[in-house]
């Protein structure tokens, strides 16, 4: 690991006049359970470690009038913790998900959402694109864990956030701050997909920061997340997805899908949610709502498994949902 130097906040305001403007010079320290590895392969050389666990504002935990508030530094335990996440099983089901009780105590809202890809191209020094000169080496080598959804570029990483297809479903939102700003948007349109390896997965800015998401209310909505998983532990699943439905006297109303694992950014599959709208939950129209979810999929060499795993999980996220799967929310059909 190279040598750093060291700097605690107590305040937002200090933690982003520490922040600089180019990327790699400063890292943030939270629960640290994805940095320290990334600093320990040099994926990650920071000259100096911003520790913001001092910083008492991203500690925020408060159901509000507008929502539940959480800060970035809420830890994923917090989250599970009593009837917090009452109205939103998608999110507890995604952080109950998470087998390992280190990540779980240590790890943060803040630092899921913004975790780097498990890519092993990308862990093992070739860069967020995984090339190596003018060769793809996703595209060419082992590319089982890689996206079939938003492939079309030289972005094959999956988003390895668990919490953000539940939490987009959800509708929630972002607050991010830096010099001279402060800005609310969609947690939808945190996530980009880097073209070069200038860019990065998401919106911010080196010197900007997540501080806190906020979930509006989900009344008269049902939602749920369902994970398909390999290995329990420390594995992230090979494809997931999270559904919000307003269903009205049997019928659906109104509909989120959203994808995860599946594509470099959340997939938001539109297409699936309006296939649902003035329909009743089935089995047939949950069924026909995943093969519409993964009709556009161009899975790669080694990956072709993945197609019907995804579609799997949208059907199964939409019934758990509609309280017609185990683990899902009473019946609303």
């Amino acid at each position: 690991m190279k040598s750093f130097a060291y700097a605690r906040p107590t305040n937002e305001s200090e933690t982003v006049n520490l922040l600089g403007s180019k990327w790699g010079r400063t890292a943030l320290l939270a629960g640290g359970t994805d940095l320290m590895s990334l600093m320990q392969n040099r994926v990650s050389t920071p000259e100096v470690l911003v520790d913001i666990n001092h910083v008492e504002s991203l500690k925020t935990l408060q159901p509000t009038d507008e929502g539940l508030v959480i800060g970035a530094l809420t830890s994923l335990d917090d989250l599970l913790d009593g009837e917090v996440l009452e109205q939103f099983p998608a999110v507890n089901q995604a952080v109950d998900g998470i087998q390992s009780i280190q990540i779980r105590s240590r790890g943060t809202i803040g630092g899921e959402l913004c975790q780097r890809p498990r890519c092993w191209y990308f862990r093992n020094g070739y860069g967020l694109l995984g090339r190596d000169g003018e060769r793809s080496l996703p595209l060419e080598g082992d590319n089982r864990y890689h996206a079939i959804l938003g492939n079309q570029g030289p972005a094959l990483f999956v988003s390895p956030s668990r919490l953000a297809p539940a939490l987009i479903a959800l509708n929630a939102q972002v607050r991010i701050i830096g010099p001279d700003m402060e800005d609310v948007l969609p947690l939808e349109y945190f996530f980009v997909t880097p073209r070069n390896e200038t860019q990065t997965e998401n919106v911010l800015l080196p010197n900007q920061l997540l501080t806190h998401v906020l979930i509006p209310p989900a009344d008269n909505y049902v939602n749920a997340t369902y994970e398909v998983v390999q290995l329990q532990g420390l594995d992230w699943p090979l494809a997931a997805a999270s559904a919000s439905l307003k269903i009205e006297n049997g019928i659906v109303q109104e509909a989120k899908i959203v994808l995860g694992h599946v594509a470099p950014t959340p997939w938001v599959s539109s297409d699936a949610a309006q296939s649902l709208i003035g329909q009743p939950v089935t089995e047939e129209t949950a069924q026909s709502a995943g093969d519409i979810s993964v009709a556009t999929a161009t899975p790669l060499s080694r990956n072709g498994y993945k197609v019907q795993m995804a579609r799997t999980a949208v059907k199964r996220a939409i019934l758990r949902a509609a309280g017609l799967l185990e683990g899902g929310q009473e019946s609303h059909v």
